[in-house]
């Protein structure tokens, strides 16, 4: 199997709903900072994979035709809150079949105000099954927008299993916050307490408020992948080794607690799979971008990955082993919760925060030494995907 490299990255600010400019515009931004990046031109590039799932079908052939039209296949991916990064996987694994020597993934979305809803009124919903499950799991789980029941009964379900206290999310936001200060694409530059996100408006079930969810947002990113072969001849600076990655989804028993139902499980599975592949230990990942929609998720997530043992977050977050001069730094961009969450781009925004850490340019965030690095990419419904970057 060809060993694959991501030769080059771009991405734009982020923006709320209404501020931004239209997905094709954004695409080409992105797309251009990434070949500058890598230092090659667009004809370069063999195939792509573009990531939305707010658009019409071919939305990706339209965006990247603002860069170039040179016939490449171009394929569109929608995967939920995952797409960014299963653009990525497929990009991945083009190089590493040797189907293709370079392929860009690239990722956008243009996003509403307001909770995420679905588009199709008159079908079945593939969250039809999960939310009769959860109500079967959890059925005094409060009504409410889809995302905000699932993640919001996985929160109260921790909180239940492990006697943890609502204001573990409210630090992790905090944290997350003022991570982003230093991170000039961020969505929002100001610091928090742990009371002013405790005394924010409550959006859930008594507990969860809105400086514990992530924001609606629009903005593009993209990555390029390649072969050891391409990079060596194009005189790639720095590239950075795709080590591992898996993407995994629902099992027969992921449905059985809130929990795992928002992919706890999946998760642990695409961790130690990636890990394995990459032939590293867990201890020796010095940054993680991990899927913070929801600071609950965070949470979930620290044990999920293998982080910290189960029930451990509390002890985790209060010794700041999520956080610089801990044994992680986490979401070191701002994550989802302070950078935004355009979903189609959201996987390739980390993956592109990653490789500026691991070659040394992330600026003032700059997680010092880091030699390996992880990112976590989920979506309901469902798929994981967790990929393994070394310098």
């Amino acid at each position: 199997m060809t060993v694959a490299y991501v030769a080059g990255v771009g991405m734009t600010r982020f923006y709320k709903p209404g501020q931004h400019q239209p997905y094709r515009v954004m695409v080409k931004e992105a797309v251009e900072a990434a070949l500058q990046d890598a230092g090659i031109p667009y004809g370069a590039v063999q195939q792509a994979f573009g990531a939305y799932i707010y658009g019409d079908s071919t939305c990706g052939q339209n965006a990247l035709y603002s860069v170039g039209m040179t016939g490449i296949p171009i394929i569109n991916v929608n995967n939920n809150c995952s797409s960014g990064s299963t653009a990525l996987f497929l990009a991945r694994q083009a190089v590493a079949s040797g189907a293709a020597e370079c392929v860009l993934a690239f990722g956008f979305e243009e996003m509403q105000p307001g909770a995420l809803a679905s588009h199709w009124e008159d079908r079945e919903s593939p969250f039809d099954p999960m939310l009769g499950r959860l109500k079967e799991i959890a059925p005094h789980t409060p009504a409410g927008p889809l995302a905000l029941q699932m993640f919001g009964a996985a929160g109260r379900a921790y909180m239940e299993r492990y006697s943890a206290p609502a204001s573990l999310f409210a630090e992790v936001a905090v944290k997350t916050r003022a991570h982003a200060l230093n991170n000039p694409r961020s969505l929002f530059n100001k610091p928090l307490t742990v009371e002013e996100v405790l005394s924010s408006p409550t959006i859930y079930d008594g507990y969860m408020t809105r400086l514990m969810a992530c924001p609606p947002t629009c903005g593009a990113a993209a990555a390029i992948i390649c072969s050891d072969a391409f990079a060596k001849r194009h005189g790639i600076r720095k590239p950075v080794c795709i080590a591992g990655q898996s993407m995994t989804t629902d099992t027969a028993d992921s449905w059985d607690n809130p929990i795992d139902l928002i992919g706890a499980q999946m998760t642990k599975l695409a961790a130690n799979q990636a890990l394995n592949e990459a032939g590293v230990d867990l201890a020796d990942v010095d940054v993680v971008e991990l899927h913070d929609c929801f600071t609950p998720n965070e949470v979930i997530t620290y044990e999920g990955l293998g982080l910290c043992e189960a029930g451990e977050a509390e002890r985790f977050v209060r010794a700041g082993d999520h956080t610089y001069g801990g044994r992680f730094v986490v979401n070191p961009s701002g994550g989802l919760m302070s950078k935004g969450h355009p979903i189609g781009a959201t996987g390739l925004a980390q993956c592109a925060e990653l490789v500026w850490h691991l070659r040394g340019d992330a600026g003032a965030r700059q997680v010092a030494g880091a030699r390996v690095a992880l990112q976590h990419n989920l979506g309901l419904g469902g798929a994981a995907v967790v990929t393994l970057y070394q310098a």
